[in-house]
């Protein structure tokens, strides 16, 4: 994980890159056949794993707060998948379902071990060349946001998810996700010192 503060073509303040797959429109409906065949196809369970386990990890970290519990939270989310019985591939929204799935995840987790959260370091799932510096600085900066918006900063930056996926996702309307992520990213760049 890097903590890059500079500023992308939308104005908006980049504090982190995050390495993952990212999922095309065109792989949406690979990921609703492989999710509906993942409880009997070993293959379709590996291929779910490499294209979400960054994803997953970074949503149950931005719930957690806990490396092990997201660690832990990345498990747990791949053996539901294999469980689903009733998913429709014509119709679902797999890496919602996904997203979802692994967020209930992380709120029975965080609610099982009463974990404070404390510590918000984002960090790259296997990502070897993370820096305790830039871990601080993370922590430092994710500190001055409350729980929604720090989870939607981490959907948005991390997970790539668009507005509205994360409406979905939480359940609130797409302009309240907007607000708090604007708001959100104000904080971030007042705190980081960025120019605005």
């Amino acid at each position: 994980m890097l903590a890059n503060t500079k500023t992308n073509p939308g104005g908006d303040l980049i504090i982190f890159a995050f390495n993952h797959n990212n999922i095309s429109s065109q792989d949406v409906g690979e990921v609703n056949l492989l999710i509906s065949t993942c409880s009997t196809s070993r293959d379709s369970l590996e291929k779910l794993y490499i294209m979400f386990k960054s994803t997953v990890f970074a949503v149950a970290y931005g719930i957690t707060a806990d490396y092990h519990l997201s660690e832990d939270c990345v498990a747990e989310t791949f053996v539901r998948l294999t469980q689903v019985k009733n998913f429709n591939p014509h119709k679902g929204d797999g890496k919602g379902f996904i997203i979802t799935t692994a967020r209930n995840v992380a709120s029975e987790l965080r609610r099982r071990y009463k974990k404070e959260i404390n510590s918000y370091i984002i960090q790259s799932y296997g990502d070897a060349e993370k820096t305790v510096e830039d871990s601080i600085y993370i922590n430092q900066l994710l500190k001055h946001l409350n729980d929604k918006q720090r989870q939607i900063i981490i959907m948005k930056c991390c997970a790539e998810m668009t507005f509205k996926e994360i409406a979905k996702t939480l359940k609130c309307p797409e302009t309240t996700v907007k607000s708090r992520y604007k708001r959100a990213m104000n904080i971030l760049q007042e705190k980081a010192g960025a120019d605005k």
